[in-house]
């Protein structure tokens, strides 16, 4: 009995010990690991334990077997290759080469270059923390790197969404030459990535090509994007939420109001169009130039022509994130005004929710006037024209499509509003506004409006 308990303890350690520090990626920090061969031979060794029943020296024997296991684990451990980000004395070393650029939903292959100066054959299990941007942690991934060789790894990235960062670390375990022991490093080897709005020039060339032999610009289909907004969680309903988004079915298993909270992808089709009508214009040899505002002025770049404003006009529409606070609209136009006294279509990528929230927006875009062609161009919700336009089935239905449609007239007052000042407006859903803005850019340069 006493040798069944003491089998059962150490086959139970040897499960601890592989569940807490065994697993590839649980620790943190460097040391020596087990592997799963060393934890099949602990087990193996607690089973002949087992026979310390009907035979006295098997359980002496497996306690002798277990430590001189755990001797081999940490030798065999030692005498794995040592790892580092730079030459010194590790036997193997790894740089990064990133591609130059990378797009939004765009797969671009990334060059690891590994040199194992040792005479031995490296055996690495790898795991990458990337920049939030590019996914984050890695799935692990296997190596072998032959002696005195180096070795190129390709290895395919991504991207997750727009955005600048800096970071990057890298977790290897360097497996010994038995398989029994592994050291574990950790080191960083940062990343500075730049991840920019989905740019396809042969698209974009074509597109553009395409609105030039029309006579009616704008009829040419592009790849829909999605519905302009990308559902996110659900929360309880605050004064100042949008109407709009209240989940009705929530609200009433919850019995309170609940509402819905939605990703920045209309940001995105705004950013796509943004980036469109500049590589347009810069096939037309004019500036191009950008500026972000919310409470205050995020970015300005002066127009500029050419290939270098458009990368400018870039490098901030990689960046910019949207901000739940009031616009300033006095000042962001202030701002504009004092900076580009020169005549220009000025293009302004916004919402209209209604006249009165709307009015501050109607009334500093109408100042751009006479010296500006202000060209506005409004984001339409699809969600909501489908509840306006449906037969209601119940009184719920018919309360929404009444709400919905009060929603559109006073929009559709606005945009009036703006129309009457001397303001262009292009009102479309947001998968066309790309579309649509590069067709108004090249209808206006034919008509000789700029």
């Amino acid at each position: 009995m006493i040798a069944f308990l003491l089998t059962a303890i150490v086959l139970g350690a040897w499960i601890l010990l592989w569940a807490v520090v065994g697993q590839p990626w649980r620790s943190t920090g460097g040391g020596v690991l087990w592997t799963a061969r060393a934890l099949m031979i602990g087990s193996a060794f607690a089973v002949i334990g087992a026979l310390g029943f009907w035979v006295t020296w098997a359980l002496d024997a497996m306690l002798l077997a277990n430590l001189a296991l755990i001797a081999l684990v940490w030798l065999d451990a030692t005498l794995a290759p040592r790892i580092a980000a730079a030459p010194s004395t590790a036997h193997v070393t790894v740089t990064r080469d990133p591609p130059a650029a990378l797009s939004v939903g765009h797969a671009s292959e990334v060059s690891y270059r590994w040199a194992n100066t040792g005479r031995r054959t490296a055996r690495l299990v790898v795991r990458e923390i990337r920049p939030a941007i590019l996914g984050g942690p890695q799935p692990p991934r296997q190596l072998r790197l032959p002696g005195r060789k180096t070795t190129t790894e390709p290895v395919v990235v991504v991207p997750q969404r727009r955005g600048r960062e800096a970071s990057g670390e890298l977790f290897i375990d360097s497996i010994g030459p038995l398989g029994l022991g592994r050291r574990r490093v950790r080191f960083e080897l940062p990343w500075e990535v730049v991840v920019y709005p989905p740019l396809v020039s042969m698209r974009l060339r074509a597109s553009v090509a395409e609105a030039l032999r029309r006579r009616d610009p704008g009829m040419k289909a592009i790849r829909q994007l999605g519905e302009g907004r990308l559902f996110e969680s659900l929360r309880e309903w605050v004064p100042g939420d949008d109407l709009r988004h209240i989940d009705w079915k929530a609200t009433a298993r919850r019995g309170k109001v609940i509402t819905r909270q939605y990703e920045a992808e209309r940001l995105d089709f705004a950013v796509q169009a943004a980036l469109e009508l500049a590589y347009a214009a810069a096939q037309h040899d004019d500036n191009v130039g950008i500026m972000t505002f919310a409470d205050g002025v995020q970015h300005f770049v002066a127009p500029e022509r050419g290939r270098t404003g458009v990368r400018r006009v870039l490098d901030v529409l990689a960046v910019v994130e949207p901000k739940l606070v009031e616009p300033d609209y006095p000042g962001a136009f202030r701002y504009l005004a004092a900076r580009n006294r020169k005549r220009a279509l000025t293009v302004l990528f916004t919402d209209v929710i209604d006249r009165f929230a709307s009015d501050a927006l109607v009334a500093n875009v109408a100042t751009l006037r006479p010296r500006h062609l202000p060209l506005a161009v409004t984001l339409r919700n699809p969600e909501l024209d489908a509840v306006a336009t449906q037969r209601p089935a119940t009184a719920r239905d018919a309360f929404r499509k009444a709400a919905a449609e009060e929603l559109l007239y006073a929009r559709e007052e606005a945009l009036g509003h703006m129309r009457r000042a001397g303001v262009l407006v292009i009102d479309v859903t947001p998968e066309r506004a790309a579309q649509a803005v590069v067709a108004k850019y090249l209808e206006l340069k034919r008509r000789g409006t700029l």
